[in-house]
C-alpha cells in the first residue's frame, strides 16, 4: 500500500496547556466556560478538534517553573496562563518559543511579561487586569457605605508580586479620607481562618478583601468568614456578591477568560502572540447586595445604588 501524501495525512490534534498557580478543582466553573466560548468562537472544541491539559500549582508558586516545563515537554501548542502574574512568568522563563496568553494581569509590561500592550513583542500576550490598581477605588466605595469607619481590616496576600507598592497606595488613600488601616496576611502559609479572627480581635469597622488570586479561588470561604465576623467588605469580582458578599467593584473576569479563549484559538490557528495587543478592561461593574446589606444593618446610599450596574435584592 502507498503511503498517504503528506498534505493528506491526519494532523495531530493541538494541546492547549492550562497553568494556573491555583488548583484545577478551584478554578471558577462560568470563567472556564467564557475560556470555552471563546475558543469556541476561534473554531475550537474541546473533545473535537483541541485538548486541554490542566496543570494547578495548588497556590504553591515554586511548583510553577515545573508545570510550566512539563508543559513544554509536552510540545503543547500555546500555554493558557491564569492566577496572576506568577504563572505567565513561570511560562516565560520556560519557553521563549511556545505561545502564551495570560489572563487579567494587572501589569503585564511593569511585571516584564510583554515589551508593550499594543506589541507585545516576544510570545506572550493576552489581558491586563486592572485589578489591584483599582484597590485604592475600592476603599473610597467603602467609605461611602460606611462612613464612619475610622478602622478597615485589609487583606493581602503577602506573596502576591508588588503587595508592598499596593498596600502604600491604600496607606496614602486611607491618610486622605482619615481612615486608619489595619492589613493582615492571608495566603498559602496564612489560614484564612486565623486571618479573619485576627482582623475581629481588632475590631475593624469594615474590610477591603485586596485583589489576589488566592482569594479568587478560595471566593465562597471568604465571603462566608465575613459574613460569620458581620464584616462589610468589598471584592474584586461581581461573583463575591453573587455568593453572598456586600459589594465588588472591577472588570469582568468572565470576558477576560472569553477573550484569553479567543486569543489561544486565533494562536492555534496561526497567529503570532507578538501581533496580538494585551487587551485593556473598557467597562467597569459595581455590584451590590441589598440582602447581604439588610443582614449588616447597612444603609446602602441611594446615590451609589443608583451608579451600581447589578443590585442583587
Amino acid at each position: 500500500m502507498c503511503p498517504l501524501p503528506l498534505g493528506a495525512q491526519q494532523q495531530a490534534t493541538p494541546v492547549v496547556g492550562f497553568l494556573t498557580s491555583g488548583s484545577v478543582a478551584s478554578l471558577n466553573k462560568q470563567w472556564v466556560a467564557a475560556f470555552h466560548r471563546g475558543l469556541g468562537e476561534a473554531g475550537y472544541v474541546e473533545g473535537r478538534n483541541v485538548a486541554i491539559d490542566y496543570r494547578g500549582a495548588d497556590d504553591h508558586y515554586d511548583r510553577l517553573p515545573d508545570l510550566a516545563a512539563d508543559l513544554v515537554r509536552k510540545q503543547v501548542a500555546v500555554i493558557v496562563a491564569a492566577g496572576g502574574p506568577v504563572s505567565a512568568l513561570a511560562a516565560k522563563h520556560a519557553t521563549s518559543t511556545i505561545p502564551i496568553v495570560f489572563t487579567t494581569i494587572a501589569d503585564p509590561v511593569k511585571s516584564g511579561i510583554v515589551d508593550g500592550l499594543s506589541r507585545p513583542g516576544g510570545n506572550a500576550t493576552g489581558t491586563a487586569g486592572l485589578t489591584s490598581e483599582l484597590d485604592v477605588k475600592r476603599l473610597e466605595l467603602l467609605q461611602q457605605v460606611k462612613p464612619n469607619a475610622r478602622v478597615i481590616g485589609v487583606l493581602i496576600n503577602p506573596s502576591r508580586p508588588g503587595v508592598e507598592a499596593n498596600s502604600k497606595e491604600l496607606q496614602t488613600a486611607a491618610q486622605t479620607i482619615g481612615t486608619r488601616l489595619i492589613f493582615q496576611n492571608a495566603g498559602p502559609d496564612n489560614d484564612l481562618a486565623t486571618a479573619f479572627e485576627r482582623l475581629a480581635e481588632q475590631r475593624i469597622d469594615a474590610l477591603v478583601v485586596t485583589a489576589d488570586p488566592f482569594f479568587n479561588f478560595r471566593r465562597p470561604q471568604v465571603v462566608a468568614l465575613a459574613a460569620r465576623h458581620a464584616m462589610p467588605a468589598i471584592y474584586q469580582w461581581r461573583e463575591f456578591v453573587e455568593d453572598g458578599g456586600l459589594m465588588s467593584y472591577g472588570p469582568s473576569i468572565a470576558d477576560a477568560y472569553h477573550q484569553t479563549g479567543v486569543y489561544a484559538g486565533r494562536i492555534i490557528g496561526g497567529a503570532r502572540p507578538a501581533d496580538l495587543p494585551v487587551m485593556q478592561p473598557t467597562k467597569f461593574q459595581l455590584a451590590i447586595n441589598k440582602k447581604a446589606a439588610r443582614i449588616l444593618g447597612i444603609d446602602i446610599p441611594p446615590e451609589l445604588l443608583a451608579r451600581a450596574d447589578e443590585v442583587i435584592e
